[in-house]
């Protein structure tokens, strides 16, 4: 106790700067992160649920019930997990591919000299800048099926158009296209520092040795942008798998559950008809196990290869 005593003493002024992120991030995450996963092990739903309507008081009456919640999702019993599952785990991986491919594509166009660059950076950056919320919306007004600027360019052009909102493959097809344009701007820029920090010296040696612009690229760029990369895709799939903006606010009650991604889907268990909590809930212990072993072995399998490398 002396010791902890003594310690806090010597360090009082970085544990008062520590203090707030502490308590914000206990309050924040924690606490709810905690009630989350208790509730993922009862029963509660809008019924049991204590609530208070006027002057009255109406008790909680869920109960404890261990990891059935679990088993009824996991063993197919409830009927949508997979299959949001599925889904979700395709829009992920297709957001982020097109995420880093055109990212890439991108910053190594903008790592070229040319006129007027600093502006390209600018309105290639705007999408990021511009809120989730506001860029949905708008998407929205453009996608309509009756009224939308895009239905009617293709009426323009004689062809027939789309219920992009309301049809469940143009759905995703719709979803996936906005994710792409409002995460393309943050992959730019992250390659585009990462092409910046790689030495002049290796192409021009690489260049020497007569290596083609393909040779430069596999050999130079990509291992170069190994470190930046890992990051950026990582950070990427996290965000991706988490992305309820875009599909809630463009696609909403529209969407089926076989249009869903799994924080959709838990949204609409806990506040759309008769609210689910325990499963929502469950729904949501699930998501930050899935990413927490997708993390672990995304890493473990990069620290392998980095090993390997440095071993040839």
């Amino acid at each position: 106790m002396a010791t902890v005593t003594r310690r806090l003493g010597r360090h009082w002024y970085a544990w008062s700067m520590v203090a707030p992120v502490v308590i914000v991030l206990t309050v924040l995450v924690l606490v709810p992160l905690g009630r989350g996963l208790y509730l993922s092990l009862t029963d509660a739903n809008e019924s049991t649920i204590g609530r208070t309507i006027g002057p009255n008081h109406i008790p909680s009456t869920y109960e404890f019930v261990g990891l059935d919640n679990y088993w009824h999702v996991l063993s197919g019993a409830e009927g949508h997990f997979y299959q949001v599952l599925t889904w979700t785990v395709v829009w992920t991986i297709a957001c982020v591919v097109l995420h880093y491919v055109l990212g890439l594509g991108l910053a190594l166009m903008l790592n070229q000299r040319a006129r007027f660059r600093a502006g390209y950076r600018i309105m290639l950056i705007l999408p990021w800048a511009v809120p989730a919320f506001v860029s949905a919306f708008a998407w929205r007004l453009l996608l309509n099926g009756d009224r939308g600027i895009v239905n009617q360019a293709l009426a323009s052009a004689g062809l027939s158009g789309v219920q992009w909102l309301a049809d469940p493959l143009w759905q995703k097809v719709s979803v996936i296209a906005v994710n792409v344009w409002l995460g393309v701007p943050f992959m730019m820029v992250a390659l585009l520092g990462g092409l910046q920090s790689i030495p002049a010296e290796q192409y021009e040696a690489a260049e020497m040795d007569g290596a083609s612009a393909w040779q430069r690229f596999t050999y130079v760029t990509l291992p170069g942008l190994r470190p930046i990369s890992s990051t950026v895709v990582l950070l990427g799939s996290i965000w991706t798998f988490n992305q309820f903006p875009v599909i809630f606010l463009l696609v909403g009650g529209d969407a089926g559950a076989d249009s869903q991604i799994l924080v959709t889907y838990a949204y609409r268990l806990a506040f759309a008809g008769v609210r689910d909590y325990s499963g929502a809930a469950t729904y949501g212990a699930l998501i930050l196990l899935l990413l927490l072993v997708f993390a672990v072995v995304y890493r473990r399998r990069l620290a392998e290869q980095d090993s390997s490398l440095r071993s040839r």
